[in-house]
């Protein structure tokens, strides 16, 4: 039997699957509207209540993600990674910035002006697409966060909170050594305290989930037996 129209004869294990977009080499095109920034680690790469004219692509390193009320107290609302975005809130009409985005560990990023993603996304569908399809899953991700918040015990959103800093449920092998993470950013991020958290850090350390002393250096060590803490009561 003959195959008709644009249907390939290949056997599926024998066709060719698209690449996935290479927005690293696409962000680069855009040399006369970005420019590369480093970061070392603690300074600011924007401030709450600023300006917002830009987005930035984090190529190195990773960023916070921080809200500061009116009374002064912060609330860690986010932690990007490589390949991640950050301060996209410009292009949907903020004027200013709506937090403070500050490095975690030396960070590389690139700065692309807001007309020069809108004119990306308006030109490239391809780039349109990848955009769409990341923010889509941001907006999946703060639903799961939300829901952890509601629901979840600290110990528990304290152990889905390390799993997801070492990158456990994404494609390819997690990362499962990570920058260390103090005590107080977690209990910033949890909406705890530092006390309850150095608790909970113990507890998972004498259980094996866990490691951050003698040959880390001031790393973490993600196991993946942690997860049996979000599976299980």
């Amino acid at each position: 039997m003959k195959t008709q129209g644009r249907f390939s004869k290949r056997p599926i294990s024998q066709q060719r699957l698209p690449l996935p977009f290479d927005v690293e080499r696409f962000l680069r095109t855009l040399r006369s509207k970005s420019k590369v920034i480093e970061f070392s680690k603690k300074a600011n790469i924007f401030v709450q209540g600023q300006p917002a004219g830009a987005v930035f692509y984090v190529q190195k390193g990773r960023v916070k993600l921080t809200v500061i009320s009116e009374q002064g107290k912060a609330a860690i609302i986010g932690i990007l990674n490589e390949g991640d975005f950050c301060g996209e809130g410009c292009m949907a009409g903020q004027a200013l910035r709506m937090m403070t985005a500050s490095a975690i560990t030396d960070c590389t990023l690139l700065r692309i002006e807001k007309a020069a993603m809108v004119a990306a996304l308006h030109e490239r569908h391809d780039f349109s697409e990848f955009f769409i399809a990341y923010m889509l899953s941001r907006s999946i991700r703060l639903e799961a966060d939300l829901v952890d918040q509601l629901f979840n015990s600290t110990e528990k959103r304290l152990a889905r909170m390390l799993l997801l800093l070492a990158h456990y449920g994404k494609d390819g092998q997690p990362e499962r050594i990570v920058p260390k993470v103090s005590h107080e950013t977690l209990a910033q991020m949890l909406g705890t305290t530092r006390p309850q958290v150095s608790n909970f850090m113990n507890k998972f350390r004498k259980l094996g989930f866990i490691e951050y002393n003698g040959r880390l250096k001031g790393r973490l060590e993600v196991h993946s037996s942690l997860l049996s803490m979000i599976l299980h009561e």
